[in-house]
């Protein structure tokens, strides 16, 4: 990590992932990445784990054959999210580049065109905190993160010299009496939405705030996959998709248009990625609302190129599949 990344449950210095790379038998190559938390009951152990017991299955799969691999390895490792998001998006690029066409258009998207991401800025000392969003002035929306105490007196003091739109990420971190207070404040601090102010399963809490404030309110924690969205539909304004929570690309589909038909927002989010699993989430940008991908910006020594961040606009690169291209020779040097 470029800073030792905090939230309101925990911290860390370095974040493990593994690289996944699938050779089919015309020596095509493609690129995942899982990208596991110990939140969601996953580890570098873990995944490495579920990708040796995949090897049968995937050595007797066709690439194109997308819903039937995604549904088995879903019924053989249900909980394994991460993991399975590194074998989906290696799949997707695959296919990409078989059939030589970048994968936005392999979804029927038109190509994202200068979509902004928010930058994310860790809990820590004011201090530091106010350097960091020196260090990101050119992104027009920052992402704070909050669910300490004093997070309201940090974000007025972060608001003076900043004039970025505000996201605020609890993580779970306030309790009922704290999020009617804060999110009041909030109103005249620039914020735009808040996201996951309690801890998992607390929808009473959630209807309880429910118009108590402007701002609108997206989880994350709470949803991980299609089935848990209608549980929120008329609780919250709207959810924050991730490949690693998911599953993978391919379940972020139906996250996507299960949410739309419940009239939900979207944002499509990430963990500490590398620019493989970054820049698949980036080419699915054309159907969500809201972006936070910058979690390859956070880390020091990313192994591939892949989308491109310029004031926070994002620009997907040149290429069939994904587009991601590894930085040096090392990085393939499992094939």
């Amino acid at each position: 990590m470029k800073h030792t990344f905090q939230i309101a449950r925990e911290s860390r210095d370095i974040q493990n992932n593994i690289i996944v790379l699938l050779r089919d038998t015309d020596g095509v190559v493609g690129f995942g990445e899982a990208a596991p938390t110990r939140f969601l009951g996953e580890d570098a152990k873990s995944v490495t784990r579920v990708l040796d017991q995949s090897i049968d299955l995937l050595q007797q799969a066709d690439p194109f054959h997308l819903e039937d691999t995604t549904h088995l390895l879903k019924s053989r490792f249900p909980r394994d999210t991460a993991a399975r998001a590194a074998i989906d998006i290696a799949l997707y690029d695959m296919i990409g580049k078989k059939l030589k066409i970048p994968l936005y258009q392999l979804l029927g998207l038109k190509k994202p065109n200068a979509n902004v991401t928010s930058f994310t800025i860790g809990i820590d000392t004011l201090e530091k905190m106010c350097k960091k969003v020196d260090e990101v002035k050119d992104f027009p929306i920052l992402k704070i993160k909050a669910g300490f105490k004093e997070d309201i007196e940090t974000l007025r003091e972060l608001r003076k010299i900043t004039r970025a739109v505000f996201r605020v990420d609890v993580n779970t971190g306030w309790t009922l009496h704290e999020a009617i207070k804060k999110l009041k404040l909030m109103e005249n601090l620039g914020v735009e939405l808040v996201e996951q102010p309690f801890p998992v399963g607390s929808i009473e809490l959630l209807q309880k705030i429910r118009g108590a404030a402007k701002i609108p309110i997206f989880v994350d924690e709470d949803v991980k996959d299609t089935h848990d969205i209608p549980a929120f539909s008329n609780v919250v304004d709207g959810i924050n998709i991730k490949l690693m929570k998911c599953g993978g690309i391919r379940e972020a589909i139906r996250m996507i248009h299960t949410a739309r038909a419940h009239d939900l927002k979207i944002m499509m989010g990430c963990n500490i990625e590398s620019s493989v699993s970054i820049t698949a989430a980036s080419h699915v940008t054309p159907l969500v609302d809201h972006i936070d991908l910058d979690g390859h910006l956070l880390v020091t020594n990313d192994p591939y190129t892949g989308v491109m961040v310029d004031r926070g606009k994002l620009s997907l690169p040149v290429g069939d599949g994904l587009g991601v291209v590894a930085r040096s020779e090392a990085s393939l040097l499992s094939l």
